[in-house]
């Protein structure tokens, strides 16, 4: 089991920008693959970054290139979203989730466990 907690979420104005954590604690996280999901409200949940095991290897959602940045810190246990240039689309309950993969997934059902979630809210 891999129980994840998320912190950082908030409300910000329109170009602001936040810094999600997931503190990830029960095994060994250097063995997963880590992914940030986000729902927005009467929306699907969707697909937002991935970092593989060892950090060298990311991949982003079109919405999100070039404005967020997936990161990890495998001695702390932690994976972090900075999330920069924010739009009220971002809008959303964000999630991270680990997968016993070694590049990761932009697939949700790729991935075991999951974060409870921190909401975002971004104001025009």
């Amino acid at each position: 089991q891999v129980q994840l907690v998320e912190s950082g979420g908030g409300l910000v104005q329109a170009g602001g920008s936040l810094r999600l954590s997931c503190a990830a604690s029960g095994r060994t996280f250097s063995n997963y693959a880590m992914g940030w999901f986000r729902q927005a409200p009467g929306k699907e949940r969707e697909f937002v970054a991935r970092i593989s095991r060892s950090g060298g290897n990311t991949y982003y959602a079109d919405s999100v290139k070039g404005r967020f940045t997936i990161s990890r810190d495998n001695a702390k246990n932690t994976v972090y979203l900075q999330m920069n240039s924010l739009k009220p689309e971002d809008t959303a309950v964000y999630y991270c989730a680990a997968a016993r993969l070694l590049i990761g997934s932009s697939r949700s059902d790729e991935y075991a466990y999951w974060g409870q979630g921190t909401q975002v809210t971004v104001s025009p």
